[in-house]
């Protein structure tokens, strides 16, 4: 950059289309790109983005800026409503007088009964408010919250609410936004967060995804290892191994059409196996959140299906170390 006490330039990296040579530079007080060693006028009217003022520090750079918050839709008023607060100066700093400050508090109440004069934005604001109470319980981004106000904002608006518990349509509509951001959450996970009953909330998630058209991606095995791996306190050494053998059943197209929490509770099995871990199939069925049953199958249709150097070791394993790795220590 160049400056001087008269103008502000800014250099370009591009060349003078008429000389050559450059770089360009940009006037700010005359709206001019010009050429630094021609003086060429490349493109003259430009508008200034920048602003007028100079700050060197955070604290000043934040006491400057003239912008609010960012647009969001987990917020009622997507953050764009105005705040009238309880001052009694007004903007240039003058004492508000008694008349003023009577008017100014019975504006900041009728304010406040625009907001929810319509039964929609009542529904609206009490549906968010349940919504940041489950994805603080979950731990889920704000990538997940946003996606799961836009979808209950179109339900909202198809009337697909009307009759129905607003808890279990914004409940359908975080595990929905899970699926589609692939957070690993189980609809148990979100039904506990939540407080509702899984019939009311599985019925709600098949009317969304029948009315409004959305397609859920396949949820992938591989992202419920760790998560089951901490529940059960395996090692990360055991999880890889895990991981290894869940990438085999997928290239070998094993796990088509199988339950992903339970191929991942079977491959940690498989694992604790190899690694010799007392981890018997209740534990980790406890963590995973799944039956014994589901574990024991899909440990014979990845035992039977992969044939790799750690399977071939896991056959050789006699009927009689199974049953005591099974038991525990």
């Amino acid at each position: 950059m160049i400056t001087s006490s008269k103008k502000r330039f800014v250099e370009y990296s591009e060349r003078c289309p008429k000389c050559g040579k450059g770089p360009p530079i940009e006037d700010y007080i005359c709206g001019e790109i010009l050429c630094s060693s021609c003086g060429y006028i490349i493109k003259e009217s430009e508008i200034d983005i920048y602003p007028e003022w100079r700050a060197f520090t955070k604290e000043e750079r934040e006491a400057k800026a003239r912008v609010g918050i960012p647009l969001s839709l987990a917020v009622f008023d997507k953050c764009l409503a105005t705040m009238l607060d309880d001052s009694r100066r007004d903007a240039s700093g003058r004492r508000l007088t008694h008349q003023e400050r009577v008017i100014a508090q019975r504006m900041k109440k009728w304010d406040i009964r625009s907001q929810m004069e319509m039964s929609s934005h009542r529904n609206l604001k009490r549906a968010l408010t349940e919504l940041d109470k489950s994805a603080d319980k979950l731990k889920v981004s704000n990538n997940v919250v946003e996606r799961a106000a836009y979808i209950y904002r179109k339900a909202l608006k198809k009337n697909l609410v009307r009759g129905r518990s607003i808890l279990s349509i914004i409940t359908a509509s975080l595990y929905a936004a899970c699926r589609e951001t692939d957070t690993p959450r189980t609809l148990n996970d979100v039904i506990e967060a939540s407080g509702v009953e899984k019939k009311d909330v599985a019925r709600s998630y098949r009317l969304l995804l029948r009315e409004l058209k959305l397609k859920m991606p396949v949820v992938d095995s591989l992202k419920y290892v760790s998560k089951i791996a901490n529940k059960a306190t395996i090692p990360e050494r055991t999880s890889r191994k895990a991981l290894e053998t869940l990438k085999e059943a997928k290239r070998t197209k094993i796990s088509a059409g199988k339950d992903p929490i339970g191929l991942a509770a079977s491959a940690l099995y498989i694992a604790c196996l190899l690694d010799g871990r007392a981890r018997t199939q209740k534990e980790i069925a406890k963590a995973a959140g799944v039956t014994e049953v589901t574990i024991r199958n899909r440990y014979k249709s990845l035992r039977e299906g992969i044939r790799s150097t750690e399977t071939t070791e896991l056959e050789r394993l006699t009927i009689r170390q199974l049953i005591r790795y099974q038991k525990g220590r």
